[in-house]
């Protein structure tokens, strides 16, 4: 079953007089617990067709369809709504709370979701063993190496089990060590949770572990 159709979308960024195409009739379906890798030379529109099937953003022209949901007839508070349900994030500047520990940090959507106070402690706890954090649970993002923020992300990201987990460069800041770590640590969430992982990447680790790459060239799939 498609957990994400995409329908010919059209993005252009305008500065001035001048105008350039990100996406160029872009279409594609993802399936319900897919690894995939978007794929791509810099300029290529990853990140803009990750903004739009995570509706960070609206496209010019074309339909995006998350979950059932034709995500242009949402309002903006509904499609906030929305995204805090159905959608986990992940982006390779961790985007963590610096005041909030390890901790707090997994527990935050749920938090706004307004799940369980008991409910929340026990998945932040379960991610954070599972990941290797269990010992690092009281600490601030600033005490923690790029990995381990990153994997504090990913627990963030997936503990309110949303459809599925948008994953925009998260290997760029890390070390060969780390990225595989981090990989290993999604590719079991897919498989145990069934969650759906879409990645945009440079990195040839995170292509070859993914079970399907899309490459995008000049705003078309290749």
């Amino acid at each position: 079953m498609a957990i994400v159709t995409a329908s010919n979308l059209i993005k252009e960024y305008k500065t001035g007089k001048l105008s350039a195409t990100a996406l160029n009739g872009v279409s594609l379906s993802i399936e319900e617990g897919e690894f995939t890798a978007i794929v791509g030379p810099s300029g290529s529109g990853k990140s803009t067709l990750l903004n739009l099937i995570g509706g960070l953003d609206r496209p010019a022209s074309g339909q995006v369809v998350v979950a059932d949901i034709d995500l242009a007839s949402l309002s903006e508070n509904k499609l906030i709504d929305f995204r805090l349900r159905n959608i986990g994030f992940v982006f390779q500047a961790y985007n963590l709370i610096p005041v909030l520990t390890a901790y707090e940090n997994v527990q935050f959507n749920m938090h706004l979701l307004k799940i369980k106070s008991s409910v929340r402690k026990e998945r932040a706890k379960e991610l954070l063993n599972e990941l290797g954090l269990g010992d690092k649970m009281n600490r601030r993002p600033s005490q923690l190496s790029g990995g381990e923020q990153q994997r504090v992300a990913v627990a963030r990201a997936i503990a309110a089990r949303p459809k599925f987990i948008i994953a925009d460069e998260p290997t760029a800041n890390l070390d060969s060590n780390s990225t595989a770590n981090l990989l290993d640590l999604m590719y079991r969430m897919c498989e145990k949770e069934n969650t759906t992982f879409v990645f945009s990447t440079h990195d040839q680790r995170v292509i070859e572990k993914a079970k399907r790459v899309i490459s995008l060239v000049d705003g078309n799939i290749a």
